[in-house]
């Protein structure tokens, strides 16, 4: 990846691995690193979009006007030369249509918590004036809740002359595609969205496509028709439904508004589907405000002010990360830069003390060294801030640092140069690779010191940051470029002296500022960007998923030959790296239809081994017939 269209993304996040791809785009996973949090950000060539990047700014403007629990949230955006970024919310879960392949199909009382998370908001765009004519699986997205949310509002149309007004532009999926789209006659968009939400509750329900064909041209016969399998599993209830709406007059429908209080969506509750938003822009959470203007030192009413002004920018997205850590429980914290040439102690003391919210820290011993045994800054790490409580980004066991001076050789420079003695036992995340554990020692001279020990209350747990290059907006610059939570982090000494006579306070000042300098080497050592990983072997460890397929083998190896002759026999294209198979199929003329990976991998809470499986480019029911062939094919 070039430097220079990634740049000013990596400002604000952290990259890590592509999640997902299409025609002129791709998805990564990353981390916001103010806040915390896993985002996905969708990469798009400006070049290569064309005469769709018009089609991106409608998504833009779309998902800047729409805030709803069942919406993907957009959180910032970035436009540069070549590239635009769309930082959205990260539903882990994946695809909605990954879910129902796991589950074969959905049964009823499942199938209808999902869709009255849809029914609410499709409810809710409609509101809006937005028709959101590509209504999909795969545009449905599971949460770490197992909620719904919607995205891709690529082919999303707001009418002018509001929702009732007729539009012409034939677009979206054709399985998914009302009669009245193909027909080529205009159209309202929000009768096309009934329509495709029917087919939609039709694939929940039965596990397959209620109008499907190799031929799309038999595809737009049976949709022009109306005619469907009705198979005998299906109650009386929910055949009526998708009769109502699965109607080839769109004024003979169901709408929206009767679809909130219909009979089906109502069983097992007793309140109608509720449409309006939970998180409306125009209210902002006082807490999240707050942290902001402590955070930048602003008052709380110009930071709303700035805020409310909603550019989806840095601004616009910490807030929001903010709003969603609040949302799941979690301590509404951004993370503190480092002090070095950015902050003073008192600086630090007077914000924590805004601070409406109690805070527990990182706890710090220095243990004394008795006849001049090199200091040892023994780090213990007790349970602490919730915006560093995700287990991915954790240290398991103390981390313990031998930190002495050496003078230099050359008698000009009377400065001393810190060594570092490490021993980190880290519990870090399931990365591709491991970080290395240890790191070169130099040699050291040691220094005599006497035991301090410093309170909880004198320290605060930050978050190194690079020295800007720009001196300008030195704030913005601190803020833009914290490193991620996988590096070691860094603490300022707090040193309260007011008890030590004025000679030791020169004398120990001193020595701390060599035992900081230290630290700051011990962080820039255990960066991970400076550190090679070794392979590790074998597999990586998952957890069950919906997209993850268990065996009944216990070695992965004969796991992933057996996949990989099977793939030869389909004629299947691949490119194996490790334990994942990148695949792909071709159409007659050499185009790419299909791209998707199969990985071999253990289960983390059993002895199987599974395998995961991703699309990343091609019609997704067309995947599912051929990952279906391959893993049936599989004597696994």
């Amino acid at each position: 990846m070039a430097t220079d269209n990634y740049e000013e993304i990596l400002k604000y996040y952290k990259l890590y691995e592509t999640i997902g791809t299409g025609g002129f785009a791709k998805v990564k996973l990353a981390q916001h690193l103010l806040t915390g949090e896993k985002v996905a950000i969708k990469i798009m060539d400006k070049l290569a979009l064309g005469d769709d990047l018009p089609r991106v700014k409608i998504e833009i403007d779309a998902m800047k006007s729409l805030s709803h629990q069942h919406i993907c949230q957009l959180y910032h955006v970035i436009e540069t030369s070549k590239k635009i970024f769309m930082v959205l919310e990260y539903c882990p879960g994946g695809e909605l249509f990954d879910y129902i392949i796991s589950k074969d199909r959905l049964s009823e009382e499942e199938a209808r918590v999902f869709f009255r998370q849809i029914v609410s908001a499709i409810a809710y765009v409609h509101s809006q004036g937005y028709a959101h004519r590509d209504l999909k699986p795969e545009n449905l997205l599971i949460d770490d809740e197992h909620n719904l949310k919607l995205t891709d509002f690529g082919l999303c149309a707001k009418p002018k002359g509001g929702l009732d007004y007729h539009l012409n532009t034939c677009c979206g999926s054709p399985a998914y595609a009302a009669p009245e789209l193909i027909q080529g006659k205009a159209y309202i968009g929000s009768e096309a969205d009934i329509w495709s939400m029917g087919v939609l509750l039709y694939a929940l329900l039965c596990g397959f496509l209620p109008f499907d064909d190799d031929n799309v041209m038999a595809v737009y016969r049976k949709i022009m028709r109306g005619k469907y399998y009705v198979p005998k599993w299906l109650s009386p209830s929910s055949t009526l439904l998708l009769h109502q709406m699965l109607q080839v007059d769109p004024k003979k429908r169901i709408t929206v508004k009767h679809l909130l209080s219909h009979p089906w969506l109502m069983q097992g509750y007793s309140d109608a589907v509720q449409w309006q938003s939970k998180y409306p822009l125009g209210h902002l959470d006082e807490d999240c405000v707050t942290e902001l203007s402590v955070f930048h030192k602003q008052s709380k009413e110009s930071m709303s002010a700035l805020i409310s002004e909603w550019k989806y920018d840095q601004m616009s997205a910490t807030y929001l990360l903010l709003q969603s850590k609040k949302a799941r429980g979690k301590c509404v914290r951004l993370r503190l830069p480092s002090l070095t040439g950015h902050a003073s102690t008192t600086q630090l003391a007077d914000l924590e003390k805004r601070r409406t919210e109690p805070c527990r820290r990182i706890q710090l011993l220095l243990i004394p060294c008795p006849d001049c045994e090199p200091c040892g800054l023994s780090v213990k790490h007790s349970e602490h801030d919730a915006e560093m409580d995700d287990t991915e980004f954790t240290l398991s066991t103390p981390v313990t640092m031998k930190v002495a001076s050496k003078k230099h050789e050359n008698k000009e420079n009377v400065d001393t140069e810190s060594a570092v003695k490490i021993e980190m036992p880290f519990a870090l995340p399931a990365p591709k690779t491991p970080f290395a554990k240890s790191v070169n020692e130099k040699q050291a001279q040691p220094i005599p010191c006497q035991a301090l020990v410093l309170k909880e209350s004198q320290f605060t747990t930050v978050t190194p940051v690079k020295k800007p290059t720009n001196s300008a907006n030195t704030d913005e610059s601190t803020a833009a470029e914290i490193l991620s939570e996988r590096r070691c982090h860094s603490v300022e000494l707090d040193l309260n002296l007011a008890h030590v006579g004025s000679s030791q306070k020169k004398r120990k000042a001193k020595m701390f500022g060599s035992l900081e300098r230290g630290l700051d080497k011990v962080i820039a050592m255990l960066t991970p960007s400076k550190k090679k990983r070794p392979s590790t072997g074998g597999p990586r460890k998952l957890k069950a998923h919906c997209n993850v397929t268990t065996t009944q083998l216990l070695n992965p190896d004969q796991v992933l030959n057996e996949i990989i002759t099977v793939l030869s026999m389909k004629n299947v294209e691949y490119i194996q790296k490790g334990y994942t198979l990148k695949c792909q199929t071709r159409s007659d003329f050499g185009k790419v239809t299909m791209e998707f990976d199969l990985e071999v991998c253990h289960l983390s809470k059993s002895e199987a081994v599974g395998i995961r499986r991703q699309r990343l480019k091609g019609d997704a029911w067309v995947y599912k017939r051929l990952v279906e062939d391959i893993l049936s094919s599989c004597k696994v």
